[in-house]
């Protein structure tokens, strides 16, 4: 799946995003990559929430203030 300019991203993929991102750090942190959904690296790179760094992936300073709110909204949620 090709990603989409960040402009034509839908709200909806976006929440997508926002609400996987905790669930997608992990996947990297644990060399698992292989297991994140086609088309999330994409996104998430042109939404400056990840970056590569030295080849690997990594959250950026945006990327790591949204995966904080989406971990403090899944616990409002429980």
């Amino acid at each position: 799946m090709a990603s989409l300019p960040v402009s034509s991203l839908t709200p909806s993929r976006r929440e997508a995003l926002r609400e996987n991102l905790p669930i997608i750090v992990q996947l990297l942190k644990q060399h698992l990559a292989r297991h994140i959904p086609d088309g999330y690296v994409e996104d998430y790179l042109a939404l400056d929430w990840l970056e590569w760094h030295g080849g690997t992936l990594r959250l950026t300073i945006t990327g790591q203030n949204i995966c904080r709110y989406a971990i403090s909204m899944q616990g409002r949620a429980a």
